[in-house]
């Protein structure tokens, strides 16, 4: 079937009115980063190298919750996650970076170089200097337009995903949940090779206001991220309810256990496994198919295929 890569800046509840100067700098991000991966796919550059490849792209960009655009914990801090993993289950996973350029590529050197699956906080960071990839002050990571959305959600009293309106002085939201207003910008890579190697990648910043130690989806294997021989996939969203789905993990089971298509399982954990507004996800398979449902207002997603078909988008498409 040939190569197919699928990528995401975060599902949520994307407004219809969403500026143009916050839209169209998201789908310039997405229009490079998916050159990028399309380009390196026809080279014959492995999965697993595309996907980070891609993901350390949309860290660099400012306009995702990931590496350079993380959003801030509730005492003003950043602390990012990241995971990968291939078709042959190999993983790795951090949580807590302050420092670290390039999270998803600190992952693949825990896959890599350790004996484990996931470091996090401190232990992460000194393995980090031991490695010796790029670090720099956290200020590095904290941009304007997230100091002042961390003002408005303490404001609001609530912890708050990427892509919230602010609210006018005089609005008042009727019920305040206290697990957010379901906007994500989580970023994520999926991708297949010619030669059927399948690879996912996810990085985030997390929510706007969280506590201090939270850990989100994101990098906990079966959850935010999952990779068999079957499919590779990557989710955004309310990441409590991204865990308590096992979203990504119930994709490659249906096909493994049901023997349904990549399409109809990732539809089923998207409509009926996930509450509606909590989640979207990229996926690809190892026979080339890619899908990108999501059950949010709208997903920053894009995708290509090697016999030609692309697509980048954010609300839903008419074939949808």
């Amino acid at each position: 079937m040939g190569w197919a890569i699928a990528l995401h800046g975060g599902a949520g509840d994307i407004p219809l009115s969403l500026p143009p100067e916050r839209r169209l700098p998201r789908e310039a991000g997405l229009r490079h980063c998916l050159h990028i991966g399309v380009e390196a796919l026809k080279v014959n550059t492995p999965a697993l190298d595309v996907v980070e490849l891609v993901v350390r792209e949309l860290e660099n960009i400012p306009h995702f919750n990931a590496g350079k655009g993380s959003v801030l914990t509730t005492q003003g801090t950043v602390e990012m996650e990241a995971c990968i993993m291939d078709g042959t289950k190999r993983c790795g996973a951090v949580s807590g970076l302050t420092t670290v350029v390039n999270p998803i590529s600190l992952a693949r050197l825990v896959m890599e170089k350790t004996p484990h699956i996931y470091l996090a906080f401190d232990g992460a960071e000194a393995f980090a200097r031991g490695q010796g990839v790029e670090t720099v002050d956290s200020s590095h990571f904290i941009t304007t337009e997230n100091v002042e959305r961390l003002k408005q959600a303490k404001e609001a009293n609530r912890v708050q995903i990427d892509y919230t309106q602010p609210l006018h002085k005089d609005e008042k939201k009727e019920t305040p949940e206290a697990d957010g207003d379901s906007k994500l910008g989580t970023v994520g890579c999926v991708a297949v090779d010619s030669l059927g190697n399948l690879a996912s990648a996810t990085s985030t910043g997390g929510l706007v206001n969280k506590m201090v130690g939270r850990i989100g989806d994101t990098p906990i294997i079966g959850a935010g991220t999952y990779a068999n021989s079957l499919c590779a996939v990557s989710a955004t969203g309310k990441g409590e309810a991204i865990i308590r789905g096992t979203v990504a993990r119930d994709v490659a089971a249906l096909m493994e256990f049901k023997g349904v298509s990549l399409k109809e399982a990732a539809a089923y954990v998207v409509e009926e496994g996930t509450p509606k507004g909590t989640v979207g996800l990229v996926a690809v398979s190892a026979t080339g198919e890619v899908t990108m449902p999501f059950n949010t207002t709208g997903m920053f997603r894009a995708c290509a295929t090697e016999d030609g078909y692309s697509e980048i988008g954010i609300w839903p498409s008419v074939h949808n």
